[in-house]
């Protein structure tokens, strides 16, 4: 589904075709380690399924190049063994596949650096497509960019039907008022409106921030309720209108 001009949803990725660039964020490889080390066990499944599950987008979409946009890892001041092995095995996969990766630092990277050094992936805090800026979205930027897209947030709604719900992942498309990079020293920065797109996780036991009644983390998404909901289903995307009008 296009949730923006040249910009698909494909599954909890983003697919700019034009430019052959695939972005996915919030992995958060490593997780289940860290459960584990706080005595919750839970199946050791969390790469064979981010795996299998990028796969199949490799396969639709065939880009050059793959943004990861933050928190690749999940712990924040040290890489545990499991964690260590299992990103390695994840940028090598990425790279046999894909000609160019490229990691945005996000609030769980401050050490992703010599990860990335083994394998020679750059890591930077922001990158830009066109009029696109990509940032993970902990953090407010400047930009003269006409389009953010953000990770961080994990946003997803819960649908209810009597007395049964369900937790879904979603994309917002909304509208952000930041400021614009003059490049004078005599003007002041100016505000502007910029599209805004928040990605949600792309680790499946991550299911998410529900919109709807939780408080947001990103600074980015600052009056939600005007932003359009697209679901992320076992069969496909779908678009549910405007925040305000759920019930």
């Amino acid at each position: 589904m296009e949730i923006s001009k040249g910009i698909q949803i494909v599954d909890t990725a983003l697919w700019f075709e034009a430019e052959k660039v695939l972005i996915i964020n919030d992995l958060h490889i490593g997780y289940e380690e860290s459960l584990h080390l706080k005595g919750v066990l839970v199946p050791r499944m969390q790469l064979e399924q981010i795996m299998d599950k990028l796969k199949a987008i490799l396969l639709k979409t065939k880009p050059i190049k793959v943004i990861i946009n933050g928190d690749l890892k999940h712990e924040f001041g040290k890489v545990l063994r499991q964690e260590w092995r299992e990103v390695l095995h994840f940028l090598d996969f990425l790279l046999a596949n894909v000609t160019e990766v490229i990691i945005i630092k996000g609030n769980h990277d401050p050490i992703i650096k010599p990860i990335a050094d083994k394998k020679g992936i750059l890591v930077v805090n922001e990158c830009r497509i066109g009029e696109t800026l990509i940032v993970h979205g902990d953090e407010l930027v400047e930009t003269d960019a006409k389009r953010i897209v953000i990770g961080h947030e994990h946003p997803a709604i819960t649908i209810r039907e009597g007395s049964k719900w369900e937790k879904y992942k979603c994309f917002l498309k909304g509208s952000w008022k930041g400021k614009v990079k003059d490049g004078t020293k005599d003007q002041k920065n100016k505000k502007e409106a910029k599209e805004l797109i928040a990605v949600p996780s792309f680790n499946p036991l991550l299911e998410g921030t529900d919109v709807l009644k939780e408080e947001v983390l990103s600074p980015f998404l600052e009056n939600i309720k005007n932003f359009e909901v697209y679901v992320v289903g076992e069969r496909g995307v779908y678009f549910f209108g405007k925040i305000k009008n759920f019930k």
